[in-house]
């Protein structure tokens, strides 16, 4: 284009950052490193793709380096000199962290909960088993279905259930909660907590458990609480003492680091007539988000918390975009860029053609 010049060339590096930081949905720093290959460099070389992940998701900060696997192996070079090395863990970067943000921002919700591990106490174990929550309904074979606690003389006692998420990467928007209402009892009762509370970690050392001998380990104190590193804890949300779904949306999407769910049950307030006894019995659980598996996992390397993204590039399905939408998507990114020239120029307006619109290409 005649006597045009590159858009971060004429702004500088200064000001085209400011105005690249501007930028909130993670394809839109797709679109422009799609520009020209000066504004690629760009993206890439500061780190752009990250700096919006951790902006959106500040968890993230949590990942000490990513790695890509191909082939199941680990693609490493020795001979590179620092320089290259340094450019080829940029572009690392930049593919893992910009697919990462991708995944975060379209994937599809679900029940997240893939087991129970343990629960703070049980009243009758195995019947009244912390693994009764993960069934929906409250009758299962003709039995009732429920967790129960230990009675409690104290109202304000609580207890605590702790659970393993279906991925090690896991982005979290709500989580549910159903307390028990005893139809068998007198009265009807209804076993709710006053409140309760969410919070997300992972194991300080990973479990080694046979297979055989998980379900006698549940429900008691081989998995205690401070055997898990807990990297963020919900605000606080009162329950009803009602027989429903109740339902909690945190106050933003939480990317969960380690798998591991911790719900705290604050306070009780139903006691139990042939006993006195305050008891909290809860129905299900669910944990409302999106794993990131098999695309993404992540390594522990300390108790801090600080560990190794693993991006699996072959797990994420690729868009059928033809080659013909693909050069439209290009070519209507530089008539923008176009537009942005002229109007620092004080050229005339450009006529943009309704077809040239680049929002399809949105997920």
């Amino acid at each position: 284009m005649k006597g045009s010049r590159d858009f971060i060339e004429w702004l500088g590096q200064d000001m085209s950052l400011k105005i690249f930081m501007c930028l909130e949905d993670p394809s839109d720093l797709v679109r422009t490193s799609a520009v020209s290959s000066s504004w690629r460099h760009f993206v890439i070389a500061n780190a752009l793709c990250k700096k919006l992940c951790l902006r959106k998701f500040p968890e993230a900060s949590s990942f000490a380096r990513v790695v890509e696997i191909k082939n199941t192996a680990e693609s490493v070079s020795t001979s590179r000199n620092d320089d290259s090395a340094k450019s080829a863990c940029l572009e690392r970067e930049h593919r893992v962290y910009a697919s990462l943000s991708r995944v975060l921002t379209t994937s599809t919700v679900e029940n997240c909960i893939s087991g129970a591990i343990c629960a703070s106490s049980t009243d009758n174990y195995p019947e009244e088993s912390i693994k009764n929550t993960l069934e929906p309904s409250d009758r299962v074979d003709h039995r009732a279905s429920y967790w129960s606690s230990k009675g409690e003389r104290n109202p304000s006692a609580g207890e605590t259930l702790i659970y393993k998420l279906a991925s090690n990467l896991c982005l979290i928007t709500e989580l549910h909660v159903h307390p028990f209402q005893a139809y068998f009892q007198f009265g009807f009762p209804i076993y709710s907590a006053k409140a309760v509370r969410f919070q997300i970690g992972h194991p300080r050392v990973p479990p080694k458990i046979e297979s055989d001998e998980r379900d006698e380990l549940l429900d008691f104190q081989n998995f205690a609480d401070e055997k898990f590193v807990w990297t963020y804890k919900s605000p606080e949300f009162p329950m009803v003492q009602d027989n429903c779904l109740q339902k909690f949306k945190l106050p933003e999407p939480v990317l969960c680091i380690g798998g591991v769910l911790k719900v705290e049950l604050l306070g009780r307030t139903q006691t139990q007539e042939m006993d006195g006894l305050y008891y909290i019995c809860i129905n299900h659980v669910q944990v409302v988000g999106s794993p990131l598996s098999p695309a993404f996992d992540v390594e522990m390397i300390d108790e801090r918390g600080k560990c190794t993204l693993k991006y699996h590039p072959g797990s994420i399905c690729k868009s059928s975009t033809s080659e013909v939408e693909s050069h439209r998507f290009i070519e209507s990114i530089r008539t923008w860029e176009q537009i942005i020239l002229n109007t620092f120029r004080g050229a005339g307006p450009m006529i943009i053609d309704d077809n040239d619109s680049d929002y399809e290409y949105l997920d």
